[in-house]
């Protein structure tokens, strides 16, 4: 049972155990030091090839009579026979059993031996060249004519059969079967060589007519370039140029989309060039250029560079270099369609030769590769492609409505729900304008409003408007403009500066009115300073002072009370009655009004300092500056003003130094100015003074 558990299906009866290779046990080596006596590889070889025994060779035969011959031969043949019994497929043994025979000069025996081998593989066309070859060797001429003719028609397709065949009739001077053999031939369509060597061997018996027609057949076999190339060289040869410049025309004519097209026009050009025709050549170099595509045009650049400074003047070179400025430029957007700037420089290559057509054949081009992804980072240098197209077609090409269809293009393919340029919409209403077409301009201007809203659009819109005197329409613009940005406090302040220049000073201030009461607003102390400045324009003063009132209400910044404090200052208010008066009285009066409105900047200083001593103390530097800033206009005031009142509340600057904290904790000291005001001085005396009373009260205790 053991054993039977031990056995392996794929070994038989045999187990594994049964089945391991057992290798002999290494032998220990006990003493590992040299031989006294060193023996080398080679002498080792050496003796190995001495006691080589000699080879064991049958003794030669010597057949001396006719009944000896006979059994030699039985027994050989019985020999091939049984082998060929064995191994039917083997053509090596039909050779030998066949060249056998052939030795034995009995030819019979031979072909019927041939004939065997042909039926057991015919297609071997190896057996058919060493039978034909056997009956050439022995000028058996009808024979391996006809071995000849039975390979052809078996494997037509074999053109080493065909080769040999040929070679035999013209050397047997058979010129007329020769052509028959190559018609039959060139009937299965082979492949170039073939046709070549036809034409070769009419040229050898000097057939030109017939090469030419076999020629003809060539290239419509083999409609190829090379084809056509040596059918051209062929006639040149013989001087027919017309008939050369024919067949290189038709050759363009078939195959001038071919992918070897550049060989060819290389081809002709440069024939053109040896029948000294250079315009010719010129014209038929232009023509690839323009026609091949520039990937495959390597090399006939180069070649009419070449030709054009052997031939060319001035302008051909300088079209040549430009030609392969063009090339390298056809290469970076093939590689990378994407990279726009590449399509710039190619653009403004074409721009500087002037060609119209191919201008407007690279900004198609170019405006095709769209960017794939919808959004705006990848568009920015492709919109630039659509901006110069229509600047060229206005400007340069002078075609408007091509310019308009551009426009119209540009304007649809860009996505205005994710994304849209003003920029576009702005040049698209311009070009209408230059063309005196303001409803265009117009409708361009509002569908853009309506899409995709932006503020150069609104403000250019406005201003158009504004310089044709289109007052009501702006009012439109600005409520639109103002209902899609209501926070834009440049929008309120030019719709409110427009009311003023109409001299609408209700209207304007309502809508400053309206725009301060928004909740939220971009720049909020523009749009004040505006709405201030204005009603300091009107004179109306204590209107100006509630709006500074209601400013501070909302913030108490620096700037706002030194503008408060500055406006107080320079208050002089109109009076009618001032021009009545005789002049003294008139110094008087002045003179009292500046000092009224002296003391009313003061008593606007005097509350900004109450506000930051009491309700922000935190803001010792911004009260420091409203304290510089309120002793500098007291100097100004001159005589009127008290710069004591000032000097008593300025604080003493003290250098301090504070800790560095980063993240990774303390990093060292800096220094900084503190501000150290008067009351916070006697507060510091008087804790000086409690703490010394306390001490001394503690000691008398101790006593």
């Amino acid at each position: 049972m053991s054993s039977s558990k031990d056995a392996d299906p794929t070994l038989g009866y045999l187990t594994r155990k049964d089945a391991e290779v057992k290798l002999p046990r290494p032998t220990r080596v006990k003493n590992k030091t040299p031989a006294p006596i060193q023996i080398t590889a080679e002498q080792i070889l050496r003796e190995a090839r001495e006691r080589q025994e000699a080879e064991i060779r049958p003794p030669k035969q010597k057949i001396t009579d006719p009944t000896e011959l006979a059994d030699y031969r039985l027994r050989k043949r019985k020999e091939f026979e049984d082998l060929i019994r064995r191994v039917r497929w083997n053509v090596s043994v039909w050779v030998k059993y066949a060249q056998w025979e052939e030795s034995q000069k009995d030819f019979n025996r031979a072909r019927s031996v041939w004939e065997r081998a042909l039926e057991v593989d015919y297609r071997n066309h190896t057996l058919w060249l060493k039978y034909a070859e056997v009956e050439m060797k022995n000028k058996f001429i009808n024979h391996a004519r006809n071995v000849w003719d039975r390979a052809v028609t078996l494997l037509p397709r074999v053109d080493q059969l065909w080769y040999k065949y040929l070679h035999m009739e013209e050397m047997l001077g058979n010129i007329a079967g020769a052509r028959q053999i190559f018609e039959r031939w060139m009937s299965w369509m082979p492949d170039q060589q073939g046709w070549l060597s036809y034409i070769k061997f009419e040229l050898r018996y000097n057939e030109v007519e017939r090469a030419r027609g076999i020629f003809e057949r060539f290239v419509q076999c083999h409609p190829k370039v090379g084809a056509w190339i040596r059918f051209a060289k062929f006639e040149m040869k013989n001087g027919e140029i017309a008939r050369a410049r024919n067949l290189y025309e038709r050759a363009v004519e078939k195959l001038a989309d071919d992918e070897e097209a550049e060989q060819l026009f290389v081809a002709f050009a440069e024939f053109e060039e040896r029948c000294k025709e250079t315009e010719r050549a010129r014209c038929i170099y232009k023509f690839a250029l323009d026609h091949i595509p520039k990937g495959r045009a390597e090399d006939i650049y180069r070649k009419f560079v070449a030709f054009e400074k052997q031939y060319g003047d001035k302008e051909g070179i300088e079209d040549a270099i430009v030609g392969k400025r063009r090339f390298q430029y056809e290469e970076e957007v093939r590689k990378n369609p994407l990279n726009y700037d590449s399509w710039f420089d190619y653009i403004r290559l074409e721009e500087s030769a002037g060609n119209k057509e191919r201008i407007r054949e690279v900004y198609e081009r170019a405006i095709a590769n769209v960017p794939p992804a919808e959004e705006k980072r990848y568009w920015q240098r492709y919109i630039y492609l659509w901006i110069n197209y229509a600047l060229y077609e206005e400007l340069d090409a002078a075609d408007a409505e091509r310019t308009r269809d551009i426009y119209r293009e540009c304007l649809n393919l860009i996505p205005h729900a994710k994304f849209s340029f003003a920029k576009i919409w702005l040049l698209a209403a311009q070009f209408e304008i230059r063309q005196l077409n303001l409803k265009g301009a117009r409708q361009i201007l509002g569908n853009a409003i309506g899409r995709a809203p932006k503020d150069k659009i609104f403000k250019k819109y406005i201003e158009i408007e504004l310089q044709l005197g289109n007052i009501d329409r702006c009012r439109k613009l600005y409520e639109k403009y103002l209902v899609w940005s209501p926070e834009n406090c440049y929008a309120w302040s030019k719709y409110a500066e427009l009311e003023r220049s109409l001299c609408e000073t209700d209207r304007a201030r309502s809508i400053f009115e309206l725009a301060i009461a928004q909740p939220a607003l971009d720049m909020p102390e523009l749009l004040w300073k505006a709405y201030i400045d204005f009603e300091i324009s009107e004179h109306e003063f204590q209107r100006t002072r509630e709006l500074y009132e209601r400013l501070l209400d909302r913030t108490k910044h620096l700037k706002v009370w030194i503008s408060y404090a500055k406006f107080e200052a320079s208050a002089m208010e109109d009076d009618s009655q001032l021009l009545e008066l005789p002049e003294d009285n008139m110094q008087e009066y002045l003179h009292a009004r500046k000092q009224q409105c002296i003391q009313q900047a003061r008593r606007v200083f005097e509350k900004a300092i109450t506000y930051y001593r009491n309700s922000a103390p935190e803001l010792k530097e911004e009260r420091a500056m409203l304290l510089e800033e309120w002793l500098n206009m007291e100097t100004s005031f001159g005589e009127l003003g008290d710069v004591s009142l000032v000097q008593s509340k300025l604080p003493k600057k003290l250098k301090k130094r504070r800790q560095i904290v980063s993240e990774d904790g303390p990093a060292g000291f800096e220094e900084y100015i503190g501000y150290l005001f008067p009351e916070e001085t006697q507060t510091t005396n008087l804790k000086i003074l409690e703490a010394a009373y306390r001490w001394k009260k503690q000691k008398v205790d101790d006593n």
